[in-house]
């Protein structure tokens, strides 16, 4: 069965910093597009960044441009999301998608683009 796990979340002061994983089974892992998401309570699941199966480009979301980095693995089956100056804002339920292979990203891409999810991990900053 195709799995994604994330872990790295946690509970965060503001100004701190978490990375996120995602590792992958039970898939080919290269060239596939990737992405993350995050829900807080109340709200609807928002694209935070994504990274592309071809090219490996790198996409963010506007909140959280000049803080977080993507990165891929391809050797590990793992990707990442790690998160510097943390806002309270940013508190939220933190998703791993993988989408097809062969798929660049075309800015931050839209959940229904994705065919794999993990479970979430949870992300709080307080202030």
């Amino acid at each position: 069965a195709q799995v994604l796990v994330e872990s790295g979340g946690g509970l965060v002061q503001a100004g701190g910093s978490l990375n996120l994983s995602c590792t992958a089974s039970g898939l080919m892992f290269d060239a596939r597009k990737m992405a993350w998401f995050r829900q807080a309570p109340g709200q609807e699941r928002e694209g935070v960044s994504c990274i592309s199966g071809v090219d490996s480009s790198s996409h963010y979301a506007d909140s959280v441009k000049g803080r977080f980095t993507i990165s891929r693995d391809n050797a590990k089956n793992k990707f990442y999301l790690l998160m510097n100056s943390l806002e309270p804002e940013d508190s939220a339920t933190y998703y791993c998608a993988a989408a097809r292979r062969f798929e660049n990203c075309f800015g931050v891409a839209p959940s229904s683009d994705f065919n794999f999810w993990g479970r979430g991990t949870q992300v709080t900053v307080s202030s």
